[in-house]
């Protein structure tokens, strides 16, 4: 097993950084210390608080520094990844926020008579250590969604970030332990998938926070001790339904952001689009003209809007999957083309089959799929017609058409004229079926790393 690991810039793949890999007596030492801190007690509330809004407003004043940083590991655009540092900073406040303004709840009495004479109420208390897997894609605001909520609810966490891009993570950390949160209460560990295994089934650990793929996220969770909670977001092949009095000129833009913001690596990606026929060929044609435009470069660069795909194996995955869409009916519209061993040109294809990947599956590429529809009923039929239920939008100028379209799509969130992978950090953030499990979000991750205690008092 290598000792140390090199974390490479998602575009050239040159060398940025070599890290020490933890040991398996490191991980055990970190666990021990993080169940002696529970048991013990969390630190006081106000203390808490002061630590998460001082590191929001470091975060603040680093954002710049933190976006270079995002696009040189990770390749997400610079202005995007100065909106994740930005973002970053108010999911911290938002935390001390949920802090300050969540607590119990009194509990009815004297409702019968065995029961006058007594007061009853409950109490928030921290869950227990918590063990969070983080992906690539928001290499600081995903870090900060995990380890803020534990820090307001008080409970040690031991957070491994995705391989590809640990030094977000790092950087986080080291902020909140320049805002007074000792080293001991928020750890991140550099370690391969079988240790991390071994830290996420044991049995001290009380909260399992992932952010993945559903193969490995759901055979976690079927490896869980008994009592152990945990939060699951996975992804999905997002759908879009176009109807015929959308506004075409904003629904072309804003479907162009949403799918592809990050090179169409984010798991709310606007993936799968449904046009009505008889504007099919008009959006299809906006469509095309926003897409050609988008340049293609060098993440850190302020006018690039889409940059590499997080290593090169994903160019050639991504490239398959269009191969085998086009040899089984489509129509490549625009794109198709391998840009560098790190880059795909943003691609869309027309009509692909049901069965071919880009119809049924994630792609996690800068690839959108158009299909035309006769009916609303037949959209949201192929729109559902996947195993995935997380995030949809509706285009359209009728409130009767978006309540229809909303009311049956299966999706946890439905947009109404907007993308698929808008998001604010203080709203439920959840998928469905295969897409995951639990609600994410500051406050209900903060929800679901505490747990309530009643006390009954007899008078």
């Amino acid at each position: 097993m290598s000792t140390t690991l090199t974390v490479c810039s998602a575009w050239t793949q040159e060398p940025i950084r070599e890290l020490p890999c933890d040991s398996a007596e490191a991980c055990e030492r970190f666990l021990a210390d993080a169940h002696r801190l529970w048991k013990a007690g969390p630190l006081p509330k106000s203390q808490r608080i002061e630590i998460l809004e001082k590191a929001s407003k470091l975060i603040s004043e680093r954002a710049e520094e933190l976006a270079l940083q995002i696009a040189l590991e990770g390749g997400k655009p610079y202005t995007d990844a100065l909106v994740e540092a930005h973002r970053a900073a108010a999911s911290v406040k938002s935390a001390a926020e949920t802090l300050a303004h969540k607590a119990g709840t009194e509990i009815p009495m004297g409702l019968t008579p065995s029961t006058e004479g007594y007061r009853a109420y409950t109490r928030l208390e921290p869950i227990g250590p918590v063990m969070a897997v983080s992906a690539f894609n928001h290499p600081l605001n995903l870090i900060a969604h995990q380890v803020a909520p534990a820090v307001a609810a008080g409970c040690p966490i031991i957070v491994k970030p995705a391989s590809a891009t640990p030094l977000s993570c790092i950087s986080f950390l080291e902020i909140l332990r320049e805002a007074g949160l000792p080293e001991e209460w928020a750890r991140s560990v550099i370690i391969t998938n079988d240790l991390a295994t071994k830290l996420v089934t044991d049995p001290r650990i009380a909260f399992f926070a992932f952010i993945g793929s559903a193969k490995i996220g759901w055979w976690l969770k079927s490896q869980l001790p008994p009592g152990t909670r945990c939060a699951l977001e996975h992804g999905g092949s997002a759908p879009v339904i176009i109807a015929a009095d959308a506004d075409l000129d904003d629904a072309a833009s804003r479907v162009a952001k949403g799918g592809y913001y990050h090179a169409g690596q984010v798991c709310v990606s606007s993936q799968r689009i449904f046009v009505d026929a008889s504007i099919h060929d008009a959006f299809l044609a906006k469509f095309k003209a926003i897409v050609e435009a988008l340049k293609v470069g060098d993440p850190q660069k302020e006018d690039t809007e889409v940059g590499p795909l997080i290593k090169p194996g994903e160019v050639t995955r991504v490239h398959e999957w269009v191969e085998e869409a086009i040899a089984s009916g489509a129509e490549c519209i625009t794109g198709g083309n391998v840009i560098s061993e790190t880059a795909y040109q943003p691609t869309i294809l027309a009509g692909p089959a049901p069965d071919t990947k880009i119809s049924s599956q994630e792609i996690f590429g800068p690839v959108t799929a158009v299909y035309p529809f006769d009916t609303l009923e037949a959209a949201i039929a192929l729109a559902n017609d996947v195993e995935w239920a997380f995030q949809a939008s509706i285009f359209t100028q009728s409130l009767k058409t978006a309540e229809l379209v909303t009311d049956q799509l299966n999706a946890a969130t439905v947009m109404v004229n907007e993308h698929t992978a808008f998001r604010a950090d203080w709203m439920p953030f959840a998928g469905w079926a295969g897409s995951g499990y639990d609600t994410g979000g500051i406050p209900y991750t903060f929800h679901s790393m505490t747990r309530e205690k009643m006390v009954v008092t007899r008078a």
